[in-house]
């Protein structure tokens, strides 16, 4: 079961909870995953489940008016390369993702009214998101826009970084005077900290060609964490939330070029650059690099146990599959399995290990399954009994 923001499947570290695999009372089971978000998130959340043994893979997709949408899919083609691992067919994958998600790029402006000076928290903030993972960003210390992914960085010319650059220290300049102008209209201290924050962007949906069209656009402001203006594109109007932002919809209402150059990129200079974005994404898609998968056991504090742990690392993009089986079975926390989650490597790529503690003397077929979309790579991997024995004989025979 997975619970995804926008396609990323969501982990502890991003708020999950989940119940674990718990008994009905009629001999079948039930498993509740759960996340908690803000109500004006607008992302798309979709549980998905599967269920290997009845070959059922079922989406579901949270909607506005949080009604569902029954979704239902076969399973990738998988073709075994010998051995114990398995790679999916490249283009099949790439189909397979293009069809489950619409994709997104938005930017997300931040301006406080006075600097703090606390560590991490900056008087204004840039950050760009494809997917909702961050891509670019801009602060009023490092006065520099910079790339938060290897490929764009990669990718992109020097002078992109440039203009980029230009652009963010210029829409600072913009926030630093706007900000003073809505203090004063309402009135309000300059001891008392404000925030004024602005996030624009694109959403285009997969077509079954594999082109990307226009879905829907966002222009909007907040003003101390309560909306103030947006733009409606399907009329060409500005939306004012509250009353103190009428005055600013009647101005901008008053210009024509305004609004035709907002309706214009957010339906066309946004689309160029999501779907150039996109593309170098699947690019890397295709080479990105496989997890190493290590399976090891150690010893314990309690003599008479020992924790098989099953490690992938170096892998990208993040989104991995990992099981541990015992005798085929999955094993989950009520059975005693602990995991790191996901984590970061200093090299942009990523980890992540599993473990469960089982007596000396099991003889139970203990394996590994790793699975990384991304680089296509299934891998099984399975702890001999030499090893078991000699755990044993290291803490009972001498």
């Amino acid at each position: 079961m997975w619970i995804k923001k926008t396609g990323r499947i969501l982990y502890r570290e991003d708020g999950l909870e989940s119940s674990g695999v718990r008994p009905n009372e009629d001999d079948t089971f039930q498993r509740r995953d759960s996340v908690e978000i803000s109500w004006e998130d607008e992302s798309k959340y979709t549980c998905e489940v599967i269920h290997e043994a009845s070959r059922v893979n079922v989406t579901k997709e949270w909607g506005k008016n949080l009604f569902l949408v029954f979704t239902c899919f076969p399973f990738l083609n998988v073709s075994r390369a010998g051995g114990s691992s398995a790679k999916y067919n490249t283009t099949n994958l790439i189909k397979h993702i293009q069809k489950l998600h619409t994709h997104s790029l938005h930017y997300i402006y931040t301006a406080l009214s006075r600097d703090l000076g606390l560590p991490g928290i900056h008087k204004f903030t840039a950050m760009g998101f494809l997917d909702n993972r961050m891509i670019d960003y801009f602060d009023s210390e490092i006065k520099q826009k910079v790339p938060k992914q290897t490929w764009m960085k990669y990718r992109l010319d020097p002078e992109y970084w440039v203009k980029g650059t230009q652009s963010r220290q210029s829409k600072q300049q913009w926030f630093e005077v706007n900000i003073n102008i809505l203090k004063e209209r309402m009135r309000q201290s300059d001891s008392d900290l404000h925030v004024l924050q602005w996030m624009v962007g694109c959403e285009g949906e997969m077509q079954p060609d594999g082109t990307m069209t226009f879905y829907r656009g966002t222009n909007r402001y907040n003003y101390d964490g309560t909306d103030f203006l947006s733009f409606d594109d399907a009329h060409s109007v500005w939306v004012a939330s509250i009353p103190a932002a009428e005055e600013t919809k009647r101005k901008w209402d008053n210009v024509p070029v305004l609004k035709d150059y907002t309706k214009g990129y957010l339906e066309y200079e946004c689309m160029q650059w999501l779907n150039k974005f996109w593309s170098y994404g699947m690019n890397q898609l295709k080479t990105a690099p496989p997890p190493e998968v290590y399976e090891f056991a150690r010893d314990t504090i309690v003599e008479s146990k020992i924790r098989l742990t099953c490690l992938a690392t170096g892998f990208y993009p993040r989104d991995i599959i990992m099981w541990i089986k015992r005798d085929g079975r999955k094993l989950y926390r009520e059975d005693g399995l602990e995991s790191s989650g996901i984590r970061p490597n200093e090299d942009d790529t990523f980890q992540r290990r599993d473990s469960v503690e089982i007596f000396r003397w099991d003889k139970s077929k203990y394996t590994c399954e790793v699975i990384h979309e991304a680089s296509r790579v299934y891998v099984t991997r399975e702890w001999g009994k030499n090893l078991f024995l000699v755990f044993t004989c290291f803490s009972f025979c001498f």
